[in-house]
C-alpha cells in the first residue's frame, strides 16, 4: 500500500512537472529572451537617434556660422564711413581698428580680418585683436584666393547657400541673412593646417551719399578659425562631450564626426565629439533590474510550487515587511512635520514656523528689552539666476542663509519665507543701536563676494526693521510694518537698512488714495486723456506717425505723471482696462490718419493677463482700423523674463499684423540673445543718450553702435527726446530712421492734430 501511494505520488510528480512546471518554465524563457531581445533593440535605436539628432545640431552649428560670419561682416562692409576712409589717400587707420578691426573682433570674435584694394593688395590687416601688416594675408591667400574671385565675378561657381555672388540669381535654398545687397563668398577653408570659416565680402556704401565705384570695390576677408572656442561653444549649446575640431580624423571608440566640406569639395577637417549613447546607457541601467525581476518570477514560480511551508515563511516575511513599513511610516510622518515647518533648500525655518513663533514673542512679551523682526530681500538676484542658472541661484540662497546664521545668536530665528527674501526674528535686544548693529553686519556681509560655480558673484540686500513693542500690535502688523521699511530700503538706492516709521505709512496711504481716485476715473472715463506726440522721419521734415501719451489732471492733485499712477494700476491689476482703453482712443485716430502709424505703450504686466493677444487684436479689428498700422511699444523688463507666456505674445501679436518696438533701448539689459529670442521690429534709444549729444563722447559712440546694431539686424531705430537742431543733425547722420521730440512738437490732444498738420504742411512746404 505504501509502495502504491509512493508509485502513484511519482506518478503525480512526474505529470504535474510535465504538464505545469515544464511549460510555465519554457513561457518564462520565452518571455525573458523576447523581452531582452526587445530592450536591445530599443536601446541601439535610443542610440541611433540620439547619433543623428546630434549630427543634424553640429550641422545647423556649423552651417550658422557661415552665415553669422558673414552677417557680422555686413555691419561693417555696407557702410558709408568705412567705404569713405578707405578711398581717402591716407586713411586713418585708427580710426578703422576702432571701428571696424578691433569691433569685429570683440564683439563677434573674428580671429582675422584684412581689406584688399580694387587690385586685391592687401592695405589693412588686423589679427585677434591687433593690428598687424598687411602683407600677413599672404600667409592665408592661397585659402582666401577662390573667394576672392568668387566675390570679385571672376569665378565660375555657383554659389553656395551662404553666399550672394555677382552674376547668379538668389540661391532658393539661400540661409544667407545678409541683406540683398551685399556681395559676398563664404565657406569653409584650410589656413595654416587649421579648420576655418573665410569669407570675403565686397565693401560698398549703404545710402546715396557716397558714389559706388562698381568693379573697383575694397573687399573685406573675414577669418574665425573652428577650434577649441568655437568647438567649446557646441559643448555647451549642444552638449556635445568632449567636442573639437579637427584637421585628420583618427578612429576612437565612441566618437562621432562631422566632415567639413568646402563648396569646391574640399575637406577641411571634422568636428567631433563623444557620441551621445542614452539607449546604451539605458540597457546598462535596466539589464541588471531586468535581470533580478527574471529571477525575482523564476524564484516566485518554485516558491508557489514547494508547498505550504514556503507558503508559512513568507507569510512570516510579510509580518517583517509590514513592521518595517510601519517604521518607515513614522519616520516619513516625522519628516513631513519637519518639511511643513521648514525650508527644503537652506533647512531653516519657513514662513509657517516664523509666524508661530513671532505670535509666541507677541504674547510673552511684557515690556522687556525691545526685539525685532527683519526683512532680508537680496538685489540683484534675478541677474544671478539669469547668468547662472537656476543651480546659481539655490547655491547663492544657501550660502546668504550660512552668513545671516553666523551673525545671530542661538536665540534668535533666521527664517527663509520666499524665493530670495529671509525673515529674522532678533530676540531681545539692549537697544535700537544694537539692533541697527547687526543689521549693519548683515548689509556688509552679503556685500562680500559669493563663490558660485567657480565665479565672484556680488549682490546686496535690503533690509527693513519693525521693533518691538514700539508701535505694538500683532505679528500681521510688525510684518507689515517691516515689509513697508524693506521697500523704503529699495527706493532710497538699496544695499541698505531702513527702521519703520510713522512717515512711511504715509507714503502707503498715498498709494492707497491714487489706487481708489484711479479706480474711480477708468469706472466713469473722466480726467484720463490720451494725447499725440508727432514721429517724423530722419530728416525732420515728413510726419510717419505719433505716440499715444496717456495724461492724467487729478482733479485735487492737478496733472500727475504716469510714472505715479502707472505702477499703481500694475500692482492692482488696472492696468487691464487701463491699457485697453487708451488702444481703443488710439484707434480712433488711426481710423482718422489711415496713413500714419499709431504707437502704444504696453505694460510688462499686461503679458501676464488672461487672453491679452485675443483682447488687444479683437478692440483694433473692431475699431475698423489695420494692425499693420498699429506699433506696440514694449520695454526691455517684458524681454528679461525670458519664458514661453512672453514669447508666445510677441509671436502671436507680429502673427496678427503689429509692429513690435523696443522702448527706452540701452538703459537696462539689452542684449543681442534678446533681440533674437524675441523677435521685434523696431528700437528706440532712450531720451537719455539722445541728450547727451554734444556732452560726452560715449553718447555719440553708444548711439552710433545701436544704429548699426540695429541696421545689421535688419531693425528699423527711433531717436527719442530730439530737442535741438544739432542733436537732429547729429541723428541724421548717424543713420537714425525716425525722430521723436519737443524739437517737432509735444503731445497734443486729438482736436488739436488737425491744426499740426496744417500748420506742419505750410511750413514744409
Amino acid at each position: 500500500m505504501r509502495s502504491r501511494i509512493s508509485k502513484t505520488g511519482n506518478r503525480f510528480g512526474a505529470r504535474y512537472i510535465g504538464t505545469v512546471v515544464m511549460p510555465v518554465l519554457v513561457m518564462a524563457l520565452c518571455l525573458t529572451i523576447f523581452a531582452f531581445s526587445a530592450l536591445r533593440s530599443a536601446a541601439q535605436q535610443a542610440d541611433r537617434v540620439a547619433a543623428d539628432k546630434q549630427a543634424q545640431e553640429v550641422g545647423v552649428a556649423v552651417n550658422g556660422a557661415l552665415d553669422e560670419l558673414a552677417q557680422s561682416q555686413s555691419g561693417v562692409a555696407i557702410w558709408d564711413p568705412a567705404v569713405s576712409e578707405l578711398r581717402k589717400p591716407k586713411p586713418d587707420w585708427n580710426w578703422f581698428d576702432n571701428n571696424v578691426g578691433t569691433w569685429l573682433n570683440f564683439v563677434y570674435a573674428h580671429d582675422a580680418d584684412f581689406v584688399l584694394q580694387a587690385d586685391d593688395g592687401p592695405v589693412y590687416g588686423m589679427v585677434n585683436g591687433q593690428r598687424v601688416s598687411p602683407t600677413a594675408f599672404f600667409r592665408i591667400a592661397s585659402a582666401a584666393r577662390p573667394l576672392v574671385d568668387a566675390a570679385r565675378g571672376r569665378s565660375t561657381r555657383p554659389p553656395n547657400p551662404h553666399e550672394r555672388l555677382p552674376g547668379f540669381p538668389a540661391n532658393p535654398g539661400s540661409t544667407a541673412r545678409t541683406s540683398p545687397s551685399a556681395i559676398h563668398a563664404t565657406d569653409f577653408a584650410t589656413i595654416a593646417g587649421r579648420p576655418a570659416v573665410i569669407s570675403v565680402m565686397r565693401m560698398i556704401p549703404d545710402t546715396p551719399k557716397v558714389k559706388p565705384m562698381p568693379g573697383k570695390e575694397p573687399l573685406l576677408v573675414s577669418i574665425r578659425y573652428l577650434g577649441s572656442r568655437f568647438a567649446g561653444g557646441l559643448a555647451k549649446t549642444q552638449f556635445l562631450s568632449g567636442a573639437r575640431a579637427v584637421r585628420q580624423l583618427t578612429p576612437t571608440p565612441g566618437a562621432q564626426a562631422f566632415p567639413l566640406d568646402s563648396s569646391r569639395g574640399e575637406r577641411v577637417g571634422y568636428i567631433v565629439w563623444q557620441a551621445d549613447q542614452p539607449g546604451r546607457a539605458v540597457w546598462r541601467a535596466m539589464a541588471p533590474s531586468a535581470g533580478l525581476a527574471v529571477g525575482g518570477l523564476l524564484a516566485a514560480l518554485v516558491a508557489l510550487m514547494i508547498g505550504v511551508a514556503k507558503l508559512l515563511r513568507r507569510d512570516a516575511r510579510s509580518l517583517e515587511q509590514l513592521e518595517a513599513a510601519h517604521l518607515e511610516l513614522k519616520a516619513r510622518e516625522a519628516q513631513a512635520h519637519h518639511l511643513a515647518y521648514h525650508d527644503t533648500l537652506t533647512g531653516l525655518p519657513n514662513r509657517a514656523f516664523f509666524g508661530s513663533v513671532v505670535d509666541q514673542m507677541v504674547a510673552a512679551s511684557h515690556g522687556q528689552d525691545p526685539w525685532a523682526v527683519l526683512l532680508v530681500d537680496l538685489d540683484r538676484f534675478k541677474q544671478v539666476n539669469d547668468t547662472l542658472g537656476h543651480l546659481g541661484g539655490d547655491m547663492l540662497i544657501q550660502q546668504v542663509a550660512q552668513r545671516l546664521k553666523s551673525l545671530c545668536s542661538s536665540a534668535d530665528i533666521v527664517a527663509r519665507i520666499g524665493g530670495d527674501e529671509f525673515a529674522i526674528l532678533l530676540a531681545a535686544r539692549g537697544s535700537r543701536d544694537e539692533i541697527a548693529s547687526i543689521a549693519d553686519a548683515m548689509i556688509a556681509a552679503l556685500r562680500q563676494p559669493f563663490e558660485i560655480l567657480g565665479t565672484h558673484v556680488f549682490i546686496g540686500a535690503s533690509i527693513g526693521i519693525a521693533c518691538y513693542p514700539s508701535r505694538g500690535g500683532d505679528r500681521s502688523e510688525l510684518m507689515r510694518m517691516a515689509d513697508i521699511a524693506m521697500y523704503r530700503a529699495k527706493a532710497e538706492g538699496r544695499d541698505d537698512f531702513r527702521f519703520f516709521t510713522e512717515d512711511m505709512d504715509e507714503s502707503v496711504k498715498f498709494r492707497r488714495e491714487i489706487e481708489q481716485d484711479l479706480r474711480e476715473a477708468i469706472t466713469h472715463k473722466r480726467d484720463l486723456h490720451v494725447h499725440y506726440q508727432p514721429q517724423m522721419d530722419a530728416s525732420g521734415a515728413t510726419v510717419i506717425g505719433f505716440e499715444a501719451l496717456l495724461r492724467w489732471d487729478h482733479p485735487e492733485r492737478g496733472p500727475l505723471s504716469p510714472q505715479v499712477f502707472v505702477p499703481v494700476a500694475e500692482d492692482t491689476g488696472l492696468i487691464r482696462e487701463l491699457g485697453l482703453w487708451v488702444l481703443k482712443e488710439a484707434c480712433g485716430v488711426a481710423r482718422a490718419w489711415p496713413t500714419l502709424s499709431i504707437a502704444v505703450n504696453l505694460s510688462p504686466v499686461q503679458f501676464r493677463m488672461r487672453d491679452f493677444v485675443e483682447e488687444v487684436t479683437a478692440i483694433v479689428r473692431q475699431s475698423g482700423a489695420s494692425p499693420a498700422q498699429i506699433e506696440l511699444e514694449v520695454t526691455e523688463s517684458v524681454l528679461l523674463d525670458d519664458d514661453e507666456v512672453v514669447r508666445s505674445a510677441l509671436r502671436d501679436l507680429r502673427g496678427a499684423g503689429f509692429r513690435i518696438a523696443l522702448d527706452d533701448f540701452g538703459t537696462g539689459y539689452s542684449s543681442l540673445s534678446y533681440l533674437n529670442k524675441f523677435e521685434v521690429d523696431k528700437i528706440k534709444i532712450d531720451r537719455s543718450f539722445t541728450s547727451r549729444i554734444g556732452e560726452t563722447a560715449d553718447a555719440a559712440a553708444i548711439i552710433y553702435a545701436v544704429v548699426r546694431l540695429g541696421h545689421a539686424m535688419g531693425l528699423s531705430v527711433t531717436a527719442e527726446g530730439v530737442e535741438t537742431a544739432e542733436q537732429k543733425a547729429f541723428l541724421e547722420i548717424a543713420g537714425c530712421n525716425e525722430l521723436q521730440g519737443f524739437l517737432f512738437s509735444p503731445a497734443v490732444t486729438p482736436e488739436a492734430l488737425d491744426d499740426f498738420m496744417r500748420t506742419h504742411r505750410r511750413a514744409a512746404a
